[in-house]
């Protein structure tokens, strides 16, 4: 009855724009096409001469023909340097999409974004922590962690901020979403001034480390770093579905979406810490990525309609392909160096960001744009 009552409201807060489901699962269907085009390009091209042709004969013939297996060298980069790559390139691009497209409901708001509640902060103060002070105050963690020190760091740093922010906005079992916004700005502001003062102590080889890492890469994708975040993005992707109709409903307001029977406190602590955990594990082995969670839910809004229930699915598999876009743009247009992703996104992204802002305000005329 409940889900009846909601999907009728929901319905009539989506009347102006009339009924986009058909559109919506039409959308879709292409994206889910663009994407594999995406993965497909991203494997088959790049410094290595191995061809489409012979990626595609490699996988269907394998060793069985000698001729169409791929050189031992060629097999290296497109199994263990290009597909981990990419792979994480499609599970970051989801997470930051469909985390910003969560945030937004959550917010009722269209320019709110992950990095609102402090997240990236926190996961940027972790593994900054880790690149300065993994020789010497650190140094029993890094030699105990390996290669993982880094993304755990990251992803434990921006979970601590999570707590920490549900603590403080928090009041007799409910969570006040404004004061959650106010103190992730706070908790955002004093994790960036830490983060100052150890690329103050840092020396020449780690301020360059710093750098990259800050401006996001996809870069150092390896399997058991997959085998560490994979999973994490993969079971808070997972829960975000369900949060669809609730955050339909909350689109007219708390009270209302009580009425309707959603429980709202559960789906706000339920959609903050999907999102927390997604963001904080990808930036924990990705860097700084921006926009991605801004202007792929905004995009689709126009083009689909407001409806969760379509909304997120579509912006997991745009997120994806426009981050392997990029990703492929930052691995070409310098060649054979490599630029950082997060310049390609801030490039492409930060434009976008400005029209919506003047859009929402009323700047820009609706009916031109």
């Amino acid at each position: 009855m409940a889900e009846q009552s909601i999907g009728g409201v929901a319905g009539r807060a989506m009347a102006a724009d009339g009924d986009r489901s058909a559109r919506a699962r039409s959308v879709i269907l292409l994206l889910c096409l663009a994407l594999a085009l995406c993965v497909f390009l991203s494997l088959t091209s790049g410094a290595s001469d191995a061809s489409a042709v012979r990626v595609i004969r490699d996988w269907f013939t394998g060793a069985m023909h000698a001729d169409a297996a791929l050189a031992a060298r060629d097999q290296l980069i497109v199994y263990d340097i290009r597909m981990p790559r990419v792979l994480l390139g499609v599970l970051i691009g989801a997470a930051l999409a469909v985390c910003g497209a969560v945030m937004q409901g959550l917010f009722r708001n269209p320019l709110a974004d992950p990095g609102l509640i402090g997240v990236s902060a926190g996961s940027s103060l972790g593994a900054v922590a880790i690149i300065v002070l993994g020789t010497t105050w650190l140094a029993p963690v890094t030699l105990a962690l390996g290669t993982l020190a880094l993304p755990l760091a990251a992803f434990f740093g921006g979970l601590a901020v999570t707590l920490l922010l549900y603590a403080i906005a928090t009041r007799q079992g409910r969570t006040s979403v404004a004061t959650m916004l106010l103190a992730g700005i706070a908790i955002s502001a004093l994790a960036m001034a830490l983060t100052g003062v150890l690329i103050f102590m840092a020396d020449d080889r780690q301020l360059r480390d710093l750098t990259f890492w800050q401006l996001g890469s996809l870069a150092g994708a390896t399997w058991p770093k997959i085998g560490t975040v994979g999973p994490v993005i993969v079971l808070a992707l997972s829960a975000m579905p369900f949060l669809s109709r609730g955050l339909n409903a909350l689109a007219l307001g708390e009270a209302t979406a009580g009425h309707l029977g959603i429980p709202v406190q559960r789906l706000k602590y339920t959609a903050i810490v999907a999102v927390s955990a997604a963001v904080g594990a990808s930036v924990a082995v990705s860097g700084g990525i921006g926009f991605i969670g801004i202007v792929v839910p905004h995009v689709l809004r126009l083009a689909i309609g407001p409806d969760n229930r379509y909304l997120l699915p579509a912006s997991a598999l745009l997120g994806s392909s426009l981050l392997l876009l990029a990703d492929a743009v930052a691995r070409t247009i310098v060649a054979p160096a490599e630029l950082p992703i997060g310049i390609v996104t801030a490039v492409a992204g930060a434009p976008f960001f400005l029209w919506i802002l003047l859009r929402k305000r009323g700047i820009v005329d609706r009916k031109t744009c």
